[in-house]
């Protein structure tokens, strides 16, 4: 998704009045997201964490209207990876809470977006839902990714737990202070370079 494409995506909300949602898939495992922290002088920290890889896997959506004046956040939470079927799931959720409202989804070219069943999906679905993909390689031009980030620098910072339901109540906790928070969509827009007029 280049200038241009994000460009068109922009104006088509406003003449459609509808959402611009960008999306995107993180794992959760019990390896902790490792941060700096404060220790009394010669007592260095140490993070003794069990090596089990069993997996959750994070889809959540950062939605900002035409206009730029209001922001959703939705997430899920389901076993091992994203799957098209998972993710068409999720999609078919989102269009229940945006109630109808035409969506324009920004999302990257994992394997799951450019399915066959994926894109015979998609064809359906064109009533409601535009795709815009962005270009390889650069999730800094994806809000959710700040999303992810500031709840990994945040509650789940140095989190060290035996199961993954620690993990889990860190980041419903995690995506629930987001949301309440007024500035912090904004700021994750403004950090991916894309304004509102």
């Amino acid at each position: 998704m280049g200038p241009r494409n994000l460009g068109a995506g922009k104006k088509n909300a406003q003449k459609w009045h509808a959402w611009i949602v960008f999306l995107d898939e993180s794992g959760l495992s019990q390896k902790p997201p490792v941060r700096r922290t404060w220790a009394p002088r010669g007592r260095t920290p140490v993070l003794r964490h069990a090596f089990n890889w069993k997996k959750l896997s994070i889809c959540s959506a950062l939605a900002y209207r035409w206009d730029g004046r209001r922001t959703r956040l939705l997430f899920s939470i389901v076993a091992d990876s994203y799957t098209d079927e998972k993710l068409i799931a999720f999609l078919t959720e989102a269009r229940k809470e945006f109630r109808n409202r035409r969506l324009i989804v920004v999302w990257d070219g994992l394997p799951s977006h450019r399915s066959r069943r994926m894109n015979q999906y998609l064809n359906t679905q064109r009533r409601w839902l535009t795709v815009v993909r962005l270009p390889s390689y650069a999730p800094d031009l994806n809000p959710v990714e700040f999303v992810w980030g500031n709840i990994q620098g945040k509650e789940l910072a140095n989190l060290c737990c035996d199961d993954l339901g620690a993990m889990v109540s860190g980041v419903r906790e995690g995506f629930a202070r987001v949301s309440k928070n007024g500035s912090l969509p904004g700021a994750f827009i403004r950090h991916a370079g894309i304004s509102f007029p």
